[in-house]
């Protein structure tokens, strides 16, 4: 019998040692992938800086990046060809800034609602509404903007043409609004529930509840949805292409036509001798837009670092 016991247990140690060598080598191997997964990232954006810098730099030796930057004629076609992209960085800016202040407030606002307000019926109905919202193809909502939205921004600013830079940030900001709602419901549904109702015990209110202990509390989460949208505010080009007028002018106001960054770059390749001049110019707009985004990034890593700081004390 005692035989038998220590057999027994021989046999549950060695069965022990397998499991937890087999569990040791599981996580290597998932250590393994997340590793070779960021590397490959590292690699592939690492690559993309590459051929930017390799195509677009060149053009500096013909225009020098003072006037590139703040030239305001884009002529390419000419005798001598002429490349200032300020026209195209003031409307990226405007058309951008405008989207991001109007998609953001409503964005976190409805998330909020989703996450704090609303009952679990109404999330379950809208939610997905909303997710199915974010994958309808840009060119679907250019179509939107140039037969809908465009009539109304005409008749409203009593303007000669629609198709402004106004009307692009006004589809821009519904573009990004799926993004910034279901990430930000997300973060704002992964607040504990402790901190709520400590909250509510302390006498406070829903509202304030909200304003002052979730959003604070789901502000990686709100920002990260909010740089998202950002990204997909910027970067987009085919709505902007068909809504935004296409004039190469630098433009004074959200009303008047305007060609974005990523506009330009989108109606230039197809014309562009591979290694000419524009073809050139084409890739510093991209590069420089590279440099606009990564700047948005970082200042945007800076002030939530420094909102975690105050909301820590």
């Amino acid at each position: 019998m005692s035989e038998q016991r220590g057999l027994t247990a021989d046999v549950g140690l060695s069965t022990e040692k397998n499991l937890r060598r087999r569990l040791h080598l599981g996580e290597r191997f998932i250590e393994g992938g997340i590793f070779l997964t960021a590397a490959l990232a590292i690699v592939i954006l690492l690559g993309i800086i590459a051929i930017l810098i390799k195509e677009g730099v060149p053009i500096f030796s013909y225009t020098p990046p003072w006037q590139f930057l703040f030239g305001i004629k884009w002529y390419p076609v000419s005798e001598p060809p002429t490349f200032g992209i300020l026209p195209f960085f003031v409307s990226t800016l405007m058309v951008t800034l405008i989207a991001t202040a109007v998609a953001v407030p409503i964005g976190v606002g409805c998330a909020a609602y989703l996450s704090e307000v609303a009952s679990p019926k109404v999330r379950e109905i809208v939610k997905p509404i909303i997710e199915v919202l974010a994958g309808v193809p840009s060119v679907v909502m250019g179509f939107f903007g140039l037969v809908l939205l465009s009539p109304l921004v005409r008749s409203a600013f009593n303007l000669n043409t629609g198709l402004c830079g106004l009307t692009a940030a006004i589809m821009l900001s519904l573009m990004s609004l799926p993004i910034i709602v279901s990430v930000s419901e997300d973060a704002l549904h992964a607040v504990p529930r402790e901190f709520k109702e400590a909250s509510y015990a302390l006498g406070a209110t829903k509202w304030e509840t909200i304003r002052h202990v979730c959003i604070p509390s789901a502000l990686s989460g709100i920002a990260a949805a909010i740089m998202l949208g950002v990204g997909r505010a910027i970067g987009e080009t085919m709505t902007v292409l068909m809504v935004a007028g296409g004039a190469l002018a630098l433009p004074s106001s959200p009303t008047d036509p305007m060609t974005t960054m990523t506009a330009a770059i989108a109606s230039g390749i197809g014309n562009a001798v591979r290694g000419g001049l524009q073809y050139q110019a084409l890739f510093a707009i991209g590069l420089i837009l590279f440099i606009l985004t990564l700047a948005i990034n970082l200042i945007a890593g800076r002030v939530l670092e420094r909102q975690k700081r105050k909301f820590a004390r």
